[in-house]
């Protein structure tokens, strides 16, 4: 990117950017300008390529960067001993009525 200056010079910010990347950044945080974990000696510990995909591991984990099947382990949920008493006495009826169905067919048929 070509920047032009006060006094009208024109300047190169990527040429700069990449000619400067291995020199140690201002401030204390013990980087170089490219964002690379460096020593007292501006060698470099930990490349910022490492950095970021041990941060991404940690916040995104396996669980969504690789597809797991779902096993459908659907339970049915409990119910109380109302709903339980409740659904057998239906049950009751309703085989009453099969039968009384039944037998009302028989009779027709006759």
């Amino acid at each position: 990117m070509k920047v032009k200056t006060a006094l009208g010079k024109t300047l190169d910010m990527g040429a700069l950017v990449l000619r400067n990347e291995k020199i140690r950044a201002v401030g204390n945080m013990k980087v170089n300008a490219r964002g690379d974990t460096i020593d007292s000696n501006n060698k470099i510990i930990t490349p910022v390529n490492d950095r970021v995909a041990n941060k991404y591991a940690k916040t995104v984990g396996n669980r969504s960067a690789n597809v797991i099947e779902k096993k459908n382990n659907y339970e049915k949920p409990l119910m109380a001993k109302e709903d339980t008493e409740l659904l057998n006495a239906l049950d009751e009826y309703a085989t009453e009525d099969i039968e009384i169905e039944k037998i009302k067919g028989t009779k027709n048929d006759k």
